[in-house]
């Protein structure tokens, strides 16, 4: 764990060090090229520094923060695209925005007036999740089915929607939400677009998206741009998954998770299609089920159940049990240093007197 430790002091400091570089640097040249090539070099040590990690929660994280959201980021930047524009007005901030899952929030969300015993019921479920993992052999598999897709939601949510309450009291400014209850939505578009992991969708919309398209339209009809300009965003967003599970398990890639983002995105474009040219719909509750069924099923078969081969949950539940039991060690060894500090001074001032 102290191991653990130093890589992880080393490479965060790396990163701000960097990430200050861009915010004196390249931030003075020219957008376009030239600043693109002054931002690379960090880009690629990015991509680098997750391996320096052998506990997934310090891997998966810096790769998620850094080697994703940063190098987009800071890709976007380069051409004055992005959420870091406008530059914020302090290195501190630059650093915050560019390193962690955040962004400014620029118009207000109707996530903010959700009733306020939501969040205390999703953190309530999270615990009770993490003890039925326990009993995860007993459970049938239809009930792994819906366990799993909900966990990693409440994960992410929880955790997220902390370090968001956080920033925004630190930085003084109100931040996007990552999530908007994907569990209500009643379309794929829906459900990717406007509700899940929001953060990233708003990088992958002028980074991957907006620029297929545009290219896209010179040669084709603008439905197959817009067509082309889905797939290769989905397409995209698979190898980067596939990219973050070569990080947490190092071993050759399965492609699951693509042929998982490459099945949305057909299904995305198709389901798109077929509402320009069909007046009618399903009910909102059929909708609810039929979008939720499709990403829990499809999710299982081709997610999953490469995190349940992988043990990932199981050495998750390890690492956090080595972090506490390493923080109790600590505690109590400068407990026992500081008794012993106080110890010899009583006994110097008795004699002393």
């Amino acid at each position: 764990m102290e191991e653990e430790l130093k890589s992880f002091v080393k490479v965060w400091g790396s990163a701000i060090i960097s990430v200050s570089y861009c915010y004196y640097i390249p931030s003075k040249i020219k957008r376009g090229v030239h600043r693109l090539l002054s931002v690379l070099p960090v880009c690629v040590l990015f991509l680098v520094l997750p391996l320096f990690f052998v506990f997934t929660i310090f891997s998966s994280t810096t790769a998620f923060c850094l080697s994703i959201l940063a190098n987009f980021k800071l890709i976007l930047f380069a051409f004055d695209k992005g959420p870091l524009l406008p530059l914020p007005t302090n290195l501190f901030r630059f650093i915050c925005f560019t390193c962690l899952p955040i962004k400014l929030q620029t118009k207000p969300n109707s996530q903010n007036h959700l009733p306020k015993w939501v969040f205390p019921s999703k953190v309530a479920v999270f615990v009770v999740l993490l003890n039925i993992r326990n009993y995860k052999s007993l459970l049938p598999p239809i009930l792994l089915l819906v366990l799993y897709p909900l966990h990693l939601y409440l994960v992410l949510d929880v955790l997220l929607t902390i370090v968001n309450a956080l920033l925004t009291i630190i930085l003084g400014c109100d931040l996007e939400p990552h999530f908007n209850e994907p569990y209500l939505a009643t379309s794929l578009q829906d459900f990717w677009g406007h509700r899940w992991n929001l953060m990233v969708s708003a990088i992958y919309r002028p980074g991957v998206y907006s620029p297929v398209r545009s290219v896209c339209q010179h040669q084709m009809r603008s439905d197959w741009a817009r067509f082309m300009g889905c797939m290769t965003t989905f397409f995209v967003s698979g190898l980067i998954h596939e990219l973050v599970y070569f990080y947490i398990n190092r071993e050759k890639p399965t492609l699951e998770v693509t042929w998982f983002f490459v099945l949305h995105g057909v299904c995305t474009a198709m389901e798109v299609a077929l509402k320009r040219k069909m007046r009618w719909s399903f009910s909102p509750m059929l909708s609810r089920l039929i979008t939720v069924g499709f990403f829990v099923v499809t999710g299982y078969l081709l997610c999953f159940r490469q995190i349940e081969r992988s043990n990932m949950l199981e050495r998750r539940a390890n690492e956090a049990a080595l972090f506490i039991d390493f923080v109790k060690r600590k505690v109590f060894n400068y407990t026992v240093s500081y008794n012993q500090f106080l110890y010899k001074k009583n006994i110097v001032v008795n004699y002393t007197a």
